[in-house]
């Protein structure tokens, strides 16, 4: 009897002072790697995976974990699929099942009007651009514009020109513009052409 009692207080006594950070080594990297993607509000950088996990791991092992992962998906075929875009990973909807979503959760379709995507356009491609040379490419004032897109934050100010009087604002896309365009960084815009004929597609309404 003395003998269960003191073997029971010393697993109680090495729980206690185990560290929960080497439960994680119970779980297999994939496990562990999956579960964060799905929980995430946004793309997860290979680099924010690293961090999350807390472990001795390094950035070649996630990532292969997570070039599997894509595979994995891709050949199974699902409904959602593991995208590169805006500098990290994340689950996505296919497009095809937009209507259906929509239609779901009662919403419409995310658009742009035409001057606001020609104005986003210019700006993707010129960026960082002032008011005054992105007025001067389209010939015709474009605050009312920028105010929108400001408020969608498909674009933010990305700093202000010190050396020009009034020091005025210059304007770039938001890592919300790569998510919605599907976009895994800037290199990989469309031509503008392209792009005026892309329909935005708000991840957080699809998923």
């Amino acid at each position: 009897m003395g003998l269960a009692m003191n073997i029971s207080r010393a697993r109680a006594i090495f729980l206690a002072k185990k560290p929960i950070g080497n439960l994680i080594n119970m779980l297999p990297l994939k496990t562990i790697v999956e579960g964060l993607l799905f929980v995430a509000d946004g793309p997860l950088s290979l680099e924010k995976l690293v961090e999350a996990i807390e472990e001795n791991i390094s950035r070649e092992s996630v990532e292969k974990v997570v070039e599997s992962l894509v595979n994995e998906y891709d050949d199974l075929n699902r409904a959602f699929s593991l995208s590169l875009v805006a500098g990290g990973y994340q689950f996505r909807t296919k497009p095809d099942l937009a209507p259906h979503i929509l239609r779901l959760k009662k919403k419409s379709p995310q658009t742009l009007s035409r001057s606001a995507t020609e104005t986003l356009a210019v700006i993707a491609y010129r960026q960082p651009i002032l008011r005054a040379e992105l007025e001067k490419i389209r010939g015709v004032d474009s605050g009312g514009v920028i105010k929108t897109l400001l408020e969608k934050n498909l674009i933010h100010v990305v700093r202000r020109e010190d050396n020009l009087p009034g020091r005025p604002m210059l304007y770039g896309t938001t890592a919300k513009f790569l998510e919605i365009y599907s976009l895994s960084d800037l290199k990989a815009l469309p031509t503008i052409e392209e792009m005026e004929k892309l329909e935005p597609r708000d991840t957080r309404t699809l998923f």
